[in-house]
């Protein structure tokens, strides 16, 4: 049993469902924090399915005994707070305890300084998760000079920084083989386990594809990637997602804002998947949602598109020409619940419109309590995105097997 409970369920679609999980997704992205597994959210019929089921002991035990100080108490009230957002609180917060008091993790330092463990020029755009987590990691304690103390090991390389110098994708493969494969021959640490204590972070789809030209890679180490397509090889039980976000955010974060949240649905993009095509055809002239079968066009006004965010009570979340999407972190950020179980399309305005107002409240106040789990931030904040992806491989390195 993990930290929180953890449900079965096809791609990057539903991260939580409306009343057992909370945030639901309709793309990979945010599988890799079923951590957060928001139970007091659930309809079936509204959201995907999506998550991955983790075998994790908890490091500590579930039934600790606080006894009667007055720390105890706040932390006992903590439990019945954060109740509504995890389904074990007291077990995340001692893993969580742990992992920073002991997790360690190993940086290669072979390569090109100006290929490998590189921060992009700026952290910006849609790929940006990768170069925060390659910042992050680098500043912070988890990092070790001493290999024998290490809980895992890191590959740094960096696929969107050699995107960004011009390399093409048939070097870029090139470049990741003879590095990882000499990185194999030359350390013991990689034969130990056969590459199962090792990960990698990448962001853009190149890079996904860059490392599919090393099979041992994929099939033995962690990835942690911001496309964790199933056609590719995501594995979710030892695979990380790596949240997509685009940075940074035109507007604040969404409030406790339930009163300006007037318009049932939201969706605005382009039709390039077919429950796309479908979500416009049906409901693009619909009075109570508002759909769009194109992006909102600048020349309307400034911030149009994420202004909306702010006046809706529900995201549409289709899935598009990729799995990976930074619409999620979106509607996440700007407290717009993320929604879309793609065979209940034709009855979406039905089943959103039978969600009670109570229930959106609930749904609406937990989400506001997760948002800072999808947050970048440099340096790095407690529980924000990267200590949630730390989080997600101090869980994993407890089932290695050497």
């Amino acid at each position: 049993m993990s930290a929180v409970k953890l449900h079965q369920q096809p791609p990057f679609a539903a991260f939580c469902t409306l009343r057992r999980s909370v945030l639901t997704v309709a793309i990979v992205t945010l599988v890799s924090f079923t951590y957060l597994s928001l139970k007091s959210l659930h309809s079936p019929s509204l959201l995907s399915s999506t998550t991955t089921t983790s075998t994790v002991q908890p490091s500590l035990p579930e039934d600790v005994d606080y006894g009667d100080t007055a720390e105890g108490e706040r932390k006992e009230s903590d439990d019945a707070e954060e109740g509504d957002v995890y389904h074990l609180p007291k077990v995340f917060r001692l893993n969580y305890e742990e992992m920073l008091k002991r997790f360690k993790v190993y940086v290669y330092s072979d390569g090109d300084p100006k290929t490998y463990y590189q921060t992009p020029r700026k952290l910006t755009g849609k790929y940006a998760s990768e170069g925060y987590f390659f910042q992050n990691l680098r500043d912070s304690k988890f990092v070790t000079d001493d290999p024998d103390q290490a809980d895992l090991f890191f590959i740094p390389i960096s696929c969107h920084k050699m995107r960004g110098k011009g390399i093409s994708y048939e070097n870029m493969t090139i470049i990741v083989r003879d590095y990882v494969e000499g990185l194999m021959s030359k350390y013991p640490y990689w034969n130990r386990t056969l590459g199962a204590d090792h990960f990698f972070v990448t962001c853009h789809d190149v890079g996904v594809r860059a490392t599919e030209g090393l099979p041992n890679l994929i099939k033995n180490s962690i990835r942690v990637v911001c496309s964790p397509s199933y056609d590719v090889g995501f594995i979710p039980h030892k695979d990380v997602a790596l949240p997509q976000v685009l940075q940074p955010f035109a507007l604040p974060a969404g409030e406790n804002d339930i009163e300006n949240r007037t318009t049932l649905a939201f969706w605005a993009g382009h039709r390039n998947s077919k429950i796309r095509v479908i979500l416009a055809q049906v409901w693009e002239n619909d009075t109570e949602l508002d759909i769009s079968n194109n992006r909102i066009n600048r020349a309307t006004g400034h911030l149009v598109y994420q202004k909306r965010f702010y006046r809706t009570k529900f995201c549409i979340c289709p899935g598009g020409s990729q799995v990976n999407s930074a619409r999620i972190a979106d509607s996440i950020h700007y407290g717009c619940i993320p929604v879309l179980k793609e065979k209940d399309v034709y009855q979406l305005k039905q089943i959103l419109k039978n969600i009670t107002q109570e229930e959106f409240v609930r749904l609406h106040n937990n989400l506001h309590k997760v948002q800072k789990h999808f947050h970048w931030n440099s340096p790095a904040v407690s529980h924000d995105a990267f200590h949630m992806i730390m989080y997600e491989l101090w869980l994993r390195h407890h089932v290695i097997k050497y």
